[in-house]
């Protein structure tokens, strides 16, 4: 093996490349942008004006297929669409547009269309952020007990933004809904009093977004910082997908491999948690050789995707996806249901019909594949997965189980609702066999 434990970016053959974002103020310099009627810009202008907006050219060259447009999956995955926002919204912002109201008055009426928009769903602000010192931390998220979420400050935005994403009030520059925090020592500080804990998990925005310098810094406080129960670091990123050049060509790609590979030298699990929506993003060169650089040194590859309308809601897109992950030697770990905030109502597939479309992609694999586990819901109570539907008393019923949770004494009990055939979230859902509410709900 090379004598830094890890091949040199060189020679992945792979030539650097010039990062440039395509937002609300300059998407109209993509060069393709000439496929899409006045209408379709028309949208753009007025959705992205209420939730972010921002892809990239590896994005624009690479992944969307320019000669299916509007119909392309990756097309809708990064550029706003108009039923993302409910009629009434959009026709408010459009009529600014239209009129050419000052930004002063389209900022304050994206603002009140944002707080409809329920932008930090499931307890995030107000039951997730731990307590140090009496002083709540606004940049960590303590939900479950073996699991900290940490959200440095400089890794919150992304190299292109998803438009079904959940985080979507992290881009918007509103303190009061964001979870961000630089102190690295603070972390070091909650990890040493929280033995409970062995995971890590740092997300945003995108982590990978920082200078390796930058990463390096929490990462070190933790391998450096005396806290033996920390044995499992993840990585939250869509770094692989959107800009796959960050592990093989960028100017500080070998030293991130390098940072990496302190990690596993210093007794560690390391996760990449990779978002992975559809196949293409899975199916050139470039994103395959990082994906074997990572897993050359020893880092391993979860793959996660919200299930999607418009995107990803068939039996064989999935099927497919978790082929290719398992072919290039990544783990197949969630199907989510996408959450209830943002454009839901655009993105969100029912229940019962996830249900459906998972069970379908399942059969279609072998075993190495069905690591997988969905649909699961990432609600406030914990992480829910349906597990199928089945009749008793001739009423058709829902069986689902916690596979995480705030109690730890919910995880693995099955419990039971109605078959709602509209129903998108938990909430929507009713208790069976005539009980009043679920068994968490009257549990502390």
């Amino acid at each position: 093996m090379h004598h830094l434990d890890y091949l040199p970016n060189y020679l992945y053959n792979i030539p650097p490349r010039k990062y440039q974002a395509f937002t609300l103020y300059n998407f109209k310099t993509i060069p393709q942008i000439h496929k899409l009627t006045q209408e379709q810009i028309f949208a753009i202008q007025v959705v992205g004006s209420v939730l972010p907006f921002k892809t990239n050219n590896y994005v624009v060259e690479h992944l969307i297929d320019w000669e299916n447009i509007p119909e392309d999956p990756i097309f809708t995955l990064n550029f706003p669409q108009k039923g993302m926002l409910k009629q009434n919204h959009f026709n408010r912002m459009a009529d600014l547009i239209r009129s050419q109201a000052d930004a002063a008055q389209i900022r304050k009426t994206a603002h009140e269309i944002r707080m409809e928009l329920n932008p930090n769903p499931d307890g995030q602000l107000e039951r997730n952020r731990p307590i140090l010192n009496g002083k709540q931390l606004k940049g960590m998220q303590h939900k479950y007990r073996e699991t900290v979420l940490f959200f440095p400050s400089q890794g919150q935005t992304c190299h292109a933004y998803c438009t079904f994403c959940f985080r979507w009030s992290q881009f918007l520059g509103i303190d009061e809904l964001r979870f961000a925090m630089r102190e690295a020592d603070v972390l070091q500080q909650y990890l040493s009093k929280h033995t409970e804990v062995t995971d890590i998990l740092f997300t945003g925005g995108d982590p990978l977004i920082m200078k390796t310098n930058i990463m390096a810094t929490y990462l070190n406080a933790i391998i450096n910082g005396d806290l033996p129960h920390i044995q499992n670091i993840r990585i939250g990123t869509k770094a692989l997908s959107y800009w796959p050049y960050r592990f093989l060509s960028d100017p500080d790609a070998d030293t991130l491999m390098a940072a990496f590979r302190n990690i596993i030298r210093s007794d560690r699990h390391l996760a990449i948690m990779a978002h992975f929506n559809h196949p293409r993003e899975m199916q050139n060169n470039i994103v395959q050789r990082a994906i074997h650089r990572l897993r050359q040194i020893g880092v391993e590859i979860r793959c996660q995707s919200p299930l999607l309308a418009h995107i990803n809601d068939r039996p064989e897109i999935w099927a497919q996806l978790w082929k290719d992950e398992v072919r290039l030697g990544c783990i197949p770990y969630y199907m989510f249901v996408a959450r209830d905030t943002g454009a839901q109502h655009y993105f969100g597939v029912p229940l019962y019909q996830a249900w459906q479309i998972f069970r379908k992609a399942y059969q279609k694999v072998s075993g190495l594949a069905r690591t997988v586990r969905g649909p699961v819901m990432s609600s406030d109570p914990g992480k829910i997965q349906i597990l199928g539907v089945g009749q008793v008393r001739n009423q058709n019923i829902l069986t689902l189980r916690f596979l995480q949770a705030r109690n730890p004494d919910w995880v693995d009990r099955p419990f039971f609702a109605k078959v709602t055939k509209n129903a998108l979230w938990l909430n929507d859902l009713k208790p069976a066999f005539g009980k009043k509410e679920f068994f968490f709900q009257s549990s502390p």
